[in-house]
C-alpha cells in the first residue's frame, strides 16, 4: 500500500523540535512493505518477517523505514478529514506527521498502520515492496503550467490534477477544453488570444477558481449560469476584454467578490443593471464600447482607477424625461412596490419565476422607493470622481463625467428633481 502527500519527521527528543518550530512538510511518498527482520545467513534461515513503513522524498528516495508491530505510540487523527493525521512511534521517538494527503486513502492506510502495529498476519495486509520512490512519485506535484503555442498543447495526456495555475494562450481554442475543468485546485486560469465562442457552464464547477482571463476571445454572451455558480464566492478577477459581447446578464452582478473587471473593446450597449452591488470591485475598465449612459446604480462603486474612455455617451436633458408612468398604478405595480419597499419575503416557492425576476430587478427611486414598469426615465451629469479615485479621461476633450439614468416613482418626486436642477442651473 503507497500514499502520497507532504510529510514531516519530527523527533521527540529535540527540544527545539515542537510543533511551533516545524518546518513545512517534504512531498513524500509512504509504502507499507515487509522485510526480513534479519537476512538468511549460511547458518540457518531469516528471523522472519516485519512490516515497516518507508518515507521517501525526494532528498532520499531510498527512504527511511521505522518498523511497525507493537511500535506506535498514539495516533492523532482528529483532522483526518483535511488529510492530516500523526503517527508517534516508541523507537525511534518521532512523530511522522502527514498532510495534503486524500482523506479517502489516508484512512486506508491509517487502518493498515494500525494492523501491522497489533501484529495483524503480513499476508492479510496490502503491502507493497519496499523498493526506492521513483523521481516522479517524490517530486511536488506539479502546480503551474504556461502553453503559448499550438505545437505544445496537450492532444494525448491529461493535465496535472495539482495545477493551480494553467494558462493556454494562442493555442487556437474553439471551445474551453473539458479536461480543465477537472482541475479542482484550479486559481487561475488564462485562456486569452483563441478562439473560443461560448463558455460551458461547468466552469462554476472550479471551487477555487480566483481569476480568469478571456481577453482577445469571440464571447458574445456571458452565460447566467456562470453567475449562480460557485463563482459567486471565488472569482476575484475577470477579463472578459476584446471579445463580441453586446450586454451582460442581470444576473452578472451577483459575483460579487469580483476586484478587477475587464470590459474593454467589446460591443457593450450597456452595464449590468445592478452594477452597484459589486461593494468590493476596485478596478474597472470599459472603454472604447458603444455605451449612450451609465446605470443608474453606477453611483454606489466605490473604485481605485476607472476608465471609460471612447464611449458614445449621449449628452444628458433631464428636461426630456421618457415618461412610462401609469395612474392609476396596476394592481401589479402597487403589489410589486410594496413587496421591494417593506422587504416581504418571497421566492419561486411563492411566486412565479418571472414576477420573481422582475422583483430582482426593481429601479429605485430617488427618494428611496422601488418601481418596477411604471416610472419616469432621465439622464443627467455626474463626474466620474465621485466613484473612483482615479479617472481616465471619458474623451480626448479632458472630461470627466458621463451621462447616469435616474429613475422617479412618481410625478411629485419628478418635479421635486426638477426644482432642485432648475435652481442649481440658474
Amino acid at each position: 500500500m503507497r500514499l502520497q502527500c507532504e510529510v514531516e519527521v519530527r523527533s521527540r527528543l529535540l527540544p527545539t523540535c515542537g510543533l511551533r518550530g516545524r518546518a513545512k512538510g517534504a512531498h513524500a511518498l509512504l509504502s507499507l512493505g515487509r522485510q526480513p527482520d534479519r537476512p538468511p545467513g549460511r547458518g540457518g534461515p531469516s528471523a522472519g518477517h516485519s512490516v515497516y513503513l518507508m518515507v521517501c522524498t525526494a532528498r532520499d528516495r531510498a527512504g527511511a523505514r521505522y518498523k511497525l508491530k507493537e511500535n506506535i505510540e498514539q495516533f492523532f487523527t482528529k483532522f483526518v478529514e483535511e488529510g492530516k493525521a500523526t503517527v508517534r512511534l516508541k523507537e525511534p521517538a518521532v512523530d511522522v506527521c502527514l498532510s495534503k494527503a486524500n482523506a479517502s486513502n489516508l484512512k486506508s492506510f491509517l487502518a493498515a498502520v494500525r494492523l501491522a502495529h497489533r501484529g495483524t498476519d503480513v499476508e492479510a495486509l496490502p503491502l507493497s515492496v519496499l523498493v526506492p520512490a521513483k523521481t516522479s512519485e517524490v517530486e511536488k506535484p506539479k502546480t503551474k503550467m504556461i502553453i503559448t503555442s499550438r505545437r505544445d498543447y496537450p492532444l494525448t495526456k491529461n493535465f496535472p490534477y495539482s495545477l493551480e495555475h494553467l494558462q493556454a494562450s494562442y493555442c487556437k481554442l474553439a471551445r474551453v477544453d473539458m479536461r480543465m475543468l477537472c482541475l479542482k485546485k484550479l486559481r487561475k486560469l488564462d485562456l486569452s488570444h483563441n478562439h473560443i465562442k461560448k463558455l460551458p457552464e461547468t466552469i462554476g464547477d472550479l471551487v477555487s477558481l480566483q481569476e480568469l482571463n478571456l481577453h482577445n476571445n469571440h464571447l458574445e454572451t456571458f452565460c447566467v449560469a456562470l453567475c449562480n455558480s460557485t463563482l459567486q464566492k471565488s472569482l476575484q478577477f475577470l477579463d472578459l476584454s476584446q471579445n463580441k459581447i453586446k450586454a451582460l446578464p442581470v444576473q452578472f452582478c451577483q459575483l460579487q467578490e469580483l476586484v478587477h473587471l475587464k470590459l474593454d473593446d467589446n460591443e457593450l450597449i450597456r452595464l449590468p443593471f445592478k452594477m452597484g452591488q459589486l461593494s468590493l470591485l476596485r478596478f474597472l475598465s470599459a472603454a472604447r464600447n458603444k455605451l449612450p449612459f451609465l446605470p443608474s446604480d453606477f453611483r454606489n462603486l466605490s473604485l481605485e482607477k476607472l476608465d471609460l474612455f471612447g464611449n458614445p455617451f449621449e449628452q444628458p436633458n433631464p428636461l426630456v424625461p421618457s415618461i412610462q408612468l401609469k395612474i392609476p398604478l396596476t394592481l401589479l405595480e402597487s403589489a410589486a412596490r410594496a413587496t421591494v419597499n417593506y422587504r416581504i419575503p418571497y421566492g419561486r416557492h411563492l411566486l412565479p419565476s418571472h414576477l420573481c425576476e422582475d422583483l430582482e430587478v426593481a429601479k429605485t427611486c430617488q427618494c428611496g422607493n422601488a418601481c418596477l414598469s411604471c416610472f419616469i426615465q432621465t439622464t443627467v451629469t455626474m463626474n466620474l470622481h465621485y466613484v473612483a479615485h482615479t479617472v481616465v479621461l471619458v474623451d480626448n476633450m479632458g472630461g470627466t463625467e458621463a451621462p447616469i439614468v435616474c429613475y422617479f416613482c412618481s410625478l411629485t418626486c419628478y418635479s421635486q428633481f426638477l426644482d432642485r436642477y432648475l435652481q442649481s442651473n440658474r
